[in-house]
């Protein structure tokens, strides 16, 4: 009863604030709006437009169901007669409490996003005029001003060119993008019993969840200010949420977001009846407790995952590095001391560099994940220039003067080598591994940064305990004239490595991009020739040479934005896998047959020995058929958020993912990371029981 009270005093007094404030002008000076189109877009072609808000300090804008107390955005778009516009996607919400009330807010800078679909007869070139008026309420913690605006913006209505590449997009729809919630891509279940309303909502266990919060998008269903409970129980998490006390409904569906952070991660989706499994693990929502109490296992995740790197086929284009490093690990103890530790130190130092890239990234609004770094096209092309200049080198035709890769008893080499070894052989993800990496993505910045040092260390195991257990060492064999034809024989896997790393810039920049850095990979190596020659002469090197390679480098990095281009999309294997999106997968799972959902990517080895193992077989494509089973893939070589919000929604920091929804409905099932064909056939075979 006292409750009641409070809440219907708390009412009154928001409502008398909202008319005192009725008269004040209806200039959005508390919340600056923008009305901004993504870029130019052909008849018929789709387009984002962005309402785009700016709060003074203190003031704040409200979510699509603004909670208990506030009002919603209103819309009236004026746009040309044939085009259609979608619903509007809002990012994650904050919570603000105030009197009792539980408000759904923005108090930062937001934007709400919808599709704009172009007419099919708009003439091309012509500029299309599009307006709307908006209606909000801003306001503070003790005054709320209505305010509205007219919005227009311009989009050019453009005629698309045979063979040409993506048109320019506004980078800001990037940040906005991926602020948006991820579709979870799985079936969401509520039941109702009593005052309770309970959610069964999949979600790996893997998962942080560091203060979680539910928003319901569907009014009249739940108290927003009390008290919500979350369960652990395996992977599904299972919410319970009290109902309204006044005037509340039977939905049909609930729609919510539910929040993994105070960061603003999180996913949406739309829940229908159906059964909630009782029972689980309580979570401590109103701490970080939870998610840094399993923080040691995540961290011995993270270091099995690291030392299981070193025999997953990720490694392969680095093993003659590491050959190079066991056979020096012959020498005397002292030596083999000081290269472990400085291999060690090379290791770590780049898995801690990436990770703490890759949270700057994330934290600015970039939709990233484990592995960014082999997705831009000048990470990749400067990389094969390096396998080049090392296959040279393992060759004999020339040696490092600084710090020496391969020169015998050298920690600044350990320590190159150490510091290549982590940068080329972390993009996957193997056993152990995803829960950590995908963990280190929502954990605080320290737990973050403790997990990426533990899976350099987990790589640089086997080096480190060669380098200090004599009894390993002993077993190495001793230094000797062998190990110069072993370093020529080393060249081949190197050479391997250039020419997959010369393929991939082709998948990433297009086939004149690909050919302009190989061209300048042959330029390197003929002076890397002429280096060598003179070093067997006795000869002084001189300057001016090593001004050519820089300036060769240098060169093609400045040629690199005017000589990309769009590459042709991958060859269909024999699956004949439809390309990933949420539309795909939700038309696919409305079928109520199986789905095969796998991401992947060229540059990663263990993605490719999966799917010539297991994936793109005959075996499995006659299971596959004879079930109905539906095949979806991910292609993440290139960014792409979409593919990176979904990747995150699962808990899965980076490639390879497998996930098998089962036929009419049911929660996904996570595939190991190394398939065999026997997994997938017998997937298939039982779905049809």
């Amino acid at each position: 009863m006292m409750r009641s009270y409070s809440l219907l005093v708390a009412l009154l007094w928001q409502a008398c604030m909202f008319m005192l404030a009725a008269p004040a002008s209806a200039a959005p000076t508390h919340l600056a709006a923008e009305l901004v189109a993504s870029g130019p877009a052909a008849p018929g072609a789709d387009v984002q437009l962005a309402i785009a808000f700016r709060p003074k300090p203190g003031w704040h804008g409200y979510w699509l169901n603004p909670g208990d107390a506030g009002v919603g955005m209103a819309l009236i778009w004026n746009a040309p007669s044939g085009a259609r516009i979608q619903p509007p996607h809002y990012p994650v919400p904050q919570t603000l409490l105030i009197a009792g009330l539980m408000n759904h807010v923005y108090e930062q800078d937001y934007a709400v996003l919808q599709t704009f679909t172009i007419p099919a007869d708009a003439r091309e070139g012509a500029d299309l005029s599009v307006a709307v008026k908006a209606e909000w309420l801003a306001c503070t913690a003790e005054i709320c001003v209505p305010e509205s605006a007219e919005l227009r913006t311009t989009i050019k209505v453009h005629a698309r060119q045979p063979g040409e590449g993506p048109l320019p997009i506004d980078p800001r729809f990037d940040t906005w993008n991926n602020r948006l919630p991820a579709p979870l891509g799985a079936p969401v279940h509520f039941a109702i019993a009593g005052d309770i309303i309970r959610l069964a909502v999949p979600l790996p266990a893997s998962q942080a969840l560091a203060q979680p919060h539910l928003f319901v998008g569907t009014d009249h269903v739940t108290e927003y200010a009390a008290a919500q409970i979350f369960h652990r129980k395996g992977d599904m998490l299972i919410i319970e949420l009290q109902r309204a006390k006044f005037g509340a409904i039977a939905p049909d569906s609930v729609k919510g977001i539910l929040r993994f952070n105070e960061a603003g991660d999180g996913v949406s989706f739309v829940a229908a009846p159906g059964a909630v499994p009782a029972g689980g693990e309580l979570l401590e929502t109103g701490s970080k407790a939870p998610a840094l109490a399993s923080l040691p296992l995540l961290l011995l995740g993270a270091l099995l995952g690291g030392l299981l790197l070193n025999v997953m086929p990720c490694v392969f284009p680095i093993l003659s590095l590491k050959a190079l490093s066991l056979a020096r690990a012959g020498e005397s103890e002292a030596d083999a001391r000081r290269e472990g530790l400085a291999y060690t130190a090379g290791v770590v130092v780049a898995c801690m560099a990436l990770g703490a890239l890759l949270l700057a990234l994330r934290a600015g609004g970039q939709q990233v994940g484990w592995a960014f770094q082999l997705q831009e096209p000048l990470v990749v092309a400067p990389l094969m220039l390096l396998a080049v200049a090392l296959t040279t080198n393992f060759l004999g035709t020339f040696e490092f003067a600084v710090p020496g890769f391969a020169s015998t008893g050298s920690a600044k080499g350990a320590f190159a080598t150490g510091l290549l070894a982590a940068f080329v052989a972390t993009p996957c993800t193997g056993p152990f591994m995803a829960a950590a990496m995908g963990a280190a993505l929502l954990l605080p910045v320290a737990a973050g940064m403790a997990l990426f040092a533990m899976l350099g260390l987990g790589i640089a195991l086997p080096f480190l305990a060669i380098a200090f257990i004599p009894a390993l060492r002993r077993r190495m064999p001793k230094p000797g004239a062998w190990m110069v034809t072993f370093r020529r024989w080393m060249a081949l896997p190197m050479g391997l490595t250039a020419l997959a790393l010369l393929w991939l810039s082709w998948r990433l920049g297009g086939a004149f991009f690909a050919g302009v850095w190989l061209a300048i990979g042959i330029a390197i190596a003929v002076l890397l020739v002429l280096i060598g020659m003179k070093q067997r002469r006795g000869l002084a090197l001189g300057w001016l040479v090593f001004v050519e390679i820089a300036g060769l480098v240098i060169a093609g990095v400045a040629a690199t934005p005017h000589i990309l281009s769009q590459p042709a999309a991958a060859e269909q294997g024999i699956l004949n896998a439809r390309p990933f999106s949420e539309e795909a997968l939700a038309k696919a799972r409305a079928s109520g047959k199986p789905v095969f959902l796998y991401f992947t990517a060229d540059w990663c080895l263990t993605c490719k020995v999966n799917e010539a193992a297991a994936i793109e077989r005959e075996a499995t494509k006659r299971a596959f058929d004879k079930a109905g089973v539906q095949v979806l893939v991910g292609d993440w070589t290139r960014r792409d958020p979409a593919i990176t919000r979904f990747l995150t929604a699962q808990g899965a920091a980076g490639v390879p993912l497998y996930l098998w929804y089962p036929a009419g409905g049911g929660a996904a099932q996570q595939l190991p990371q190394v398939l065999t064909e026997g997994t997938l056939t017998g997937l298939a075979t039982n779905s049809g029981r």
